[in-house]
């Protein structure tokens, strides 16, 4: 099979693609806060999976989870010693995103800076492409 021969034996196997950051990178503070909390839950060597689902105040919005490894048909990104996954078609929507965090009093949280993002509602959270 054609694309057996094009991407590596064991990547085929696991069923997940390999990236790299022009896919999605975190900044420092983010992958430092995303490591905290992977350790926290016990899973040191788990991921941060990153997908766009249909809703909020926008038509898109951003959904982040702590999960163990990539699934199948994932797209894995090693972005400042974290993990992290995306699907296919959430990859789509965040080609190009850097993933912030904050910790000040009023804008604490993850950000997510999309050059995919047509516009943003007032609360960062929900986009349109």
């Amino acid at each position: 099979m054609l694309a057996d021969k094009m991407v590596p034996k064991n990547l085929v196997a696991a069923g997940f693609r390999v990236g790299d950051e022009r896919l999605v990178r975190l900044t420092a503070q983010a992958a430092t806060k995303v490591a905290a909390l992977l350790q926290r839950q016990g899973r040191p060597q788990g991921v941060l999976r990153v997908a766009v689902m249909g809703g909020g105040c926008s038509g898109l919005q951003y959904k982040m989870d702590l999960q163990d490894g990539p699934a199948n048909r994932d797209i894995l990104v090693e972005s400042a010693g974290v993990r992290v996954v995306v699907d296919p078609k959430s990859a789509l929507y965040v080609t190009g995103s850097e993933l912030d965090y904050s910790d000040q009093l009023e804008s604490a949280g993850f950000k997510v800076h999309n050059p995919n993002a047509a516009t943003t509602c007032s609360c960062g959270e929900s986009f349109s492409a």
